[in-house]
């Protein structure tokens, strides 16, 4: 017994092509975005940064949503970081989701100015602008590589020698200093630690120890404890960034050492601006973390745009002391 005849197998047959092709237009009529097309065709800005338990990342990720939340029209944001500073492999990892992902440019504070500049040169061969902020990646690692990034940042050996000077006034020619850097393979790291040797040897202050906290509280408490053991008479530390500062303050009280031993920091975070109101801290460098994302995605929108060049860009870093605390 036949089902069909022959003129219906027929009819049905069509009726399946023509089914298939109304089904393959409308995938390519499709309203998604495509790769590195944010809602509505925007482009989309990826900020990579450091370790968000720092406030002073969190509070330069609060400047970047708030400068999105006012250009809607203009970009879409993705804001990403790792757990600590010292997590090279989880910020490598978060470009690579950003390169697959398709977005438009990337604008990244690095935790290590060499390791950092391989996956980024994916990144431009892919098309995305790359804009460098916060640690400036290693110029002869990017010469090598022959990449272009431009850095819109502080100039970090300028600030810390600002922020040196001013501990300056209160030592006498010979008082013993200790400098906590951060981690040693940061460009930023480097320059703060050579700002504060520059102001410590104009002063005649003498450096008896310089050692890696790798920007951590917890064990900038640790060394401190320890260079407060070793070096008995230290008069001074200088922190590289203000969680370390936190931690040499903790352990400077613990050591009952407050006010014989003088501390400064670097970030201008909300936690030090109180140590410094109460005058356990002396002062600390504002490097306007709200608003250094802002600039680096400023760049990366003209670069897209077409209405400027991957150029450099130094952005303010200002001291901060009781006096200028408001």
């Amino acid at each position: 017994m036949r089902l069909f005849t022959p003129a219906f197998s027929r009819l049905f047959a069509c009726l399946l092509a023509l089914g298939a092709l109304v089904f393959l237009s409308s995938c390519n009529d499709s309203d998604e975005p495509s790769a590195g097309e944010g809602e509505g065709g925007k482009p989309e800005v990826a900020l990579v940064m450091k370790s968000l338990a720092n406030e002073f990342f969190k509070t330069m990720a609060d400047g970047a949503e708030a400068y999105q939340a006012k250009h809607s029209g203009e970009f879409s944001l993705i804001v990403n970081g790792i757990k600590n500073e010292t997590d090279l492999a989880q910020q490598v990892a978060l470009v690579e989701q950003m390169i697959a992902q398709g977005v438009d440019a990337i604008v990244i504070a690095p935790a290590d100015s060499k390791a950092l500049v391989s996956v980024l040169k994916r990144a431009q061969a892919e098309g995305i602008v790359v804009v460098n902020i916060d640690n400036k990646l290693d110029t002869e690692i990017l010469e090598q590589s022959q990449l272009t990034i431009p850095f819109v940042g502080p100039d970090n050996r300028e600030g810390a020698a600002t922020v040196g000077a001013a501990l300056a006034k209160q030592l006498e020619n010979g008082d013993q200093v200790a400098i906590l850097e951060g981690v040693p393979t940061a460009f930023n790291a480097q320059q703060r630690r050579a700002g504060f040797e520059d102001a410590m040897k104009k002063a005649g202050a003498e450096i008896v120890s310089v050692q890696s906290a790798s920007w951590e509280m917890e064990k900038a408490n640790n060394v401190t404890a320890a260079m407060l053991t070793t070096h008995p008479e230290l008069d001074a530390i200088l922190a590289s960034n203000d969680n370390m500062a936190l931690g040499a303050a903790a352990a400077v009280k613990a050591a009952g050492k407050e006010g014989e031993v003088l501390i400064v920091g670097f970030d201008n975070i909300s936690a030090v601006q109180s140590m410094i109101r109460e005058g356990r801290i002396l002062a600390t460098a504002d490097q306007h973390g709200d608003q250094l994302a802002v600039y680096g995605i400023e760049a990366a929108l003209k670069i897209l745009s077409g209405e400027g060049e991957p150029t450099d860009r130094k952005t303010p870093v200002d001291l901060v002391t009781k006096e200028t605390l408001p």
